[in-house]
């Protein structure tokens, strides 16, 4: 991504992703607040998390695959999170570009998923 004066956003990512490979979408994160909140809806983290134990197990037999597989699952992942934030961020945009006021409680919410998202990243 290149290095520009214009402040990077959520949307700048989804928009500049490369393709990974197709993944279950099922829509936008669920909208619990809370720091441990779930930041992909169950049945989608599922799939992930039984895509990576095959990858895990399939590296004995042909490591380097294994590693291109772990690749592609991770940007898959990074691309949902990115696009479920996208997808909120656009919701209040359309409030703003028909002239309505977007209320303090939605804008609350949003702040209080981007933090717990923040922190997440940066403890792990």
């Amino acid at each position: 991504m290149e290095n520009t004066d214009e402040p990077l956003s959520t949307r700048d990512l989804v928009a500049t992703a490369e393709e990974p490979p197709a993944a279950a979408t099922n829509g936008a994160p669920a909208a619990d607040t809370t720091d441990d909140a779930p930041l992909l809806p169950e049945d989608q983290a599922a799939t992930y998390r039984r895509r990576w134990e095959e990858i895990q197990a399939a590296f004995v037999d042909e490591p380097r695959r294994a590693v291109e597989d772990a690749d592609g699952l991770v940007a898959t992942v990074m691309q949902d999170l990115a696009e479920g934030f996208a997808r909120e961020r656009e919701q209040l945009e359309r409030h703003w570009d028909r002239g309505d006021d977007v209320s303090t409680e939605d804008l609350r919410v949003g702040l209080q998923r981007y933090r717990s998202f923040f922190r997440r990243l940066l403890s792990a």
